[in-house]
């Protein structure tokens, strides 16, 4: 019961709030956020500022260089040993951030599932380039209809390492294990909630500050380190737009709108799925 957690869709306003939140409840906050791990991603992923990390400690940031393959299991050992600092300064927890794959890892735990197959997984998504993600999404649906069903169309990483586990188990992802959902997402749960229209209006606006505030410059410092930025950190939304813009593909303009169209799409699945905790506490505006 030392523990709170605060989600949200992408720009909700989650960081401001968990500032205030972590005063009052003499709590640490843990990020939740599979793309604030990565060092020198700083613009494109809305980390708090030093100052904010000042008034309040925040853990598991900047734990992964961009070229890192970062994994839920490492994003779970990091929290668990945050958690532990934590409350050996008797403090309380506060667990921040929307990546809804981290959420259901605390909540229920890691399924024994085989690791990664390099050779397998490129073959997978050079299928995907060749063919379309959809195609590769009709294959899972063939194999596995209930994680099709939970997994979106072009979320290829995800579809990916599906495909990855029938192959190499002969057995659905989905069937891998039930889930059992842990007391305090039942209890203390609080996620936050905007009118569709003024979240979009905030999206907005945060794409064109991040193109403003230095985001293609930051991505081409990060892309000049040893291993550049890798497929796991590209993912985060207006890093491969700022890519196509360096390589001459794109203009700021159309990078910021398909941007802009991508963080909407992401701030949906967020939704989506936080809507399955029927006992959460909603924060609505």
């Amino acid at each position: 019961m030392d523990c709170w957690l605060l989600s949200g869709p992408t720009a909700s306003g989650k960081t401001a709030l968990a500032l205030s939140l972590a005063r009052r409840l003499d709590a640490e906050i843990v990020s939740v956020d599979s793309m604030a791990v990565y060092r020198g991603l700083d613009v494109g992923t809305a980390k708090p500022s030093p100052t904010e990390r000042a008034a309040v400690p925040h853990h598991v940031l900047d734990t992964a260089s961009p070229a890192d393959a970062y994994s839920v299991a490492r994003w779970l050992a990091e929290a668990a040993a945050a958690v532990e600092r934590i409350r050996s300064r008797s403090r309380r927890i506060l667990f921040v951030g929307g990546t809804p794959l981290y959420l259901r890892a605390l909540r229920d735990g890691l399924a024994p599932l085989p690791p990664a197959d390099p050779d397998l997984r490129r073959t997978l998504h050079a299928e995907a380039a060749a063919t379309g993600n959809a195609a590769l999404h009709r294959r899972l649906a063939a194999l596995d209809p209930a994680a099709a069903a939970r997994i979106h169309v072009n979320d290829t990483k995800r579809v990916v390492r599906a495909l990855e586990v029938c192959h190499l188990t002969g057995r659905p992802l989905s069937a891998a294990f039930a889930p059992v959902p842990h007391r305090v997402f039942d209890e203390q749960l609080l996620i936050v909630d905007l009118p569709r229209r003024l979240l979009h209006g905030r999206i907005d606006r945060r794409v064109e500050a991040m193109f403003a505030g230095g985001l293609i410059e930051e991505t081409r410092a990060a892309a000049a380190i040893p291993g550049g930025i890798g497929p796991t950190a590209r993912q985060a939304t207006g890093y491969a737009e700022a890519l196509e813009v360096l390589a001459g593909r794109l203009t700021v303009s159309e990078a910021i709108r398909r941007t802009q169209d991508r963080t909407r799409q992401l701030a949906k699945r967020q939704l989506t799925w936080l809507r399955s905790f029927k006992r959460a506490i909603w924060l609505t505006a």
